[in-house]
């Protein structure tokens, strides 16, 4: 495949030849498994998305044009998956599985399209919310993300000149080639990339995408976007996220109903997948209190992803309930995915190794790291914190707690609610950088 020249491209960008989004596929891989759980056993339940900025400090509104904006968000509703795109969801083995999506559940997904959307301004930031139901507003969720992050990068560049961008690029591939150079000193690594939701931009992505694939070889695992593993020939990779404990809890009716949220969750799971996607996410209500209230089945599933914990005390917290419940660790897989660089995986990676396999889902300082690249001070290329989560469920407020307390959603009240119910233990405050 022919290189892009992004600097060409970014310097001689025009609408019609570069939407953000340019096809249902560019989503991350679990979105579908999820949406696929979510259309077989929660067809009538409602969820509304909400668009977060945790960065206050960044006005969104004063760098993204609303009709930009609303531009690129009303392509997005004109796409469909195309006969390619069906025939390969298909016919492709997924995880060693064919047919990992049902048939009927296929037809029903050739036809979807994004639903509408209400945007507005409000104090410097964007409101951004998917109303309707869950089956349609969960896929909102990487597209709306993706295309606020590359309007944000487009905003932040359109001063620059052709040498200038040319320079801006070429520093980041030489800064992005030196993380790879890195990480070949360790060939025993697994790395993922994780990074669609705050990617700098597509082109970005599928340049580092490709870089890696070409750097690490084998240690290279594939990509959790779904279109870049069909078109780079890669394993699209991802199990589940905060969204399924969030709305399972958000319809409990009782407090013995809510604390059983978490684990009811994985039991509907556990009915479509297996394997190597039975992955545990533990921390929407604090991984201290997920495993101490976790039924014995959880500790027969194939790993956890301590996604919110520091990374090291996140992992031997697992790996010692992993003992107290009679399993190896060595035979268990520990995800390792929330604010990855290249030096926290190094130094986890070395603490681990030997005693857990371990995995490394790359995200935002993968694909949108841009710090000391320009030719001068650009705050606008450097990555904020922004998520876009469940709200409401069937009318009823939506709750993540996460082990940091930065990053917990939800009404204040009903936040506060959470926390008196499951408790804050081992809650760690660290610093949001993505």
């Amino acid at each position: 495949m022919a290189q892009t020249d992004i600097a060409r491209r970014v310097y001689n960008h025009a609408w019609k030849l570069d939407p953000i989004v340019r096809s249902l596929l560019d989503t991350d891989f679990y979105k579908l498994l999820m949406l696929q759980m979510i259309w077989h056993q929660y067809s009538d339940v409602r969820a509304e998305f909400s668009l977060i900025n945790r960065t206050k400090s960044v006005r969104l509104s004063d760098a993204i044009d609303e009709g930009e904006l609303r531009a690129q968000l009303d392509h997005a509703r004109t796409l469909r998956l195309t006969k390619k795109e069906m025939i390969w969801l298909a016919g492709n083995t997924f995880y060693g599985r064919r047919q990992i999506f049902m048939p009927e559940f296929l037809e029903w997904l050739s036809n979807f399209q994004l639903p509408e959307y209400e945007l507005e301004k409000r104090d410097g930031q964007y409101e951004l919310r998917f109303h309707g139901l869950w089956r349609e507003t969960t896929m909102w969720e990487i597209p709306a993300l993706a295309i606020i992050n590359e309007l944000r990068s487009r905003s932040a560049m359109k001063g620059m000149g052709r040498f200038e961008l040319d320079v801006l690029y070429a520093r980041a591939k030489a800064k992005m080639w030196d993380k790879v150079e890195a990480l070949k000193q360790y060939p025993g690594l697994r790395i993922s990339d994780f990074g669609t939701r705050r990617r700098h931009s597509f082109l970005w992505q599928r340049w580092c995408v490709e870089a890696l694939k070409e750097g690490i070889g084998p240690a290279f695992s594939g990509t959790s976007n779904v279109l870049l593993a069909m078109d780079t020939d890669l394993e699209a990779l991802g199990t589940n996220a905060h969204e399924l404990p969030m709305v399972a809890a958000a319809l409990s009716n009782t407090d013995e109903e809510l604390a059983a949220a978490p684990y009811r969750v994985l039991q509907d799971w556990h009915q479509l997948y297996d394997g190597n996607l039975l992955i545990v996410l533990p921390d929407a209500y604090g991984t201290s209190a997920f495993l101490r209230n976790a039924p014995d089945w959880v500790a027969n599933w194939t790993g956890f992803r301590p996604d919110s914990a520091p990374p090291i005390e996140g992992g031997e917290r697992i790996i010692a309930w992993w003992k107290e419940k009679g399993r190896d660790p060595r035979e268990k897989l520990l995800i390792f995915s929330d604010g990855l660089d290249v030096e926290t995986i190094i130094k986890t990676y070395r603490h681990f190794e030997g005693r857990v396999r371990m995995s490394f889902g790359w995200g935002t300082n993968l694909t949108n790291d841009f710090d000391g690249c320009a030719p001068r001070e650009i705050p606008g290329l450097l990555p904020i914190s922004i998520v876009c989560k469940v709200s409401t469920v069937n009318d009823r407020p939506a709750v993540k707690l996460s082990d940091n307390p930065r990053k917990a959603t939800g009404e204040p009240a009903e936040v506060e609610r959470y926390k008196r119910f499951f408790g804050t233990q081992d809650f760690v405050e660290q610093m949001l950088k993505v």
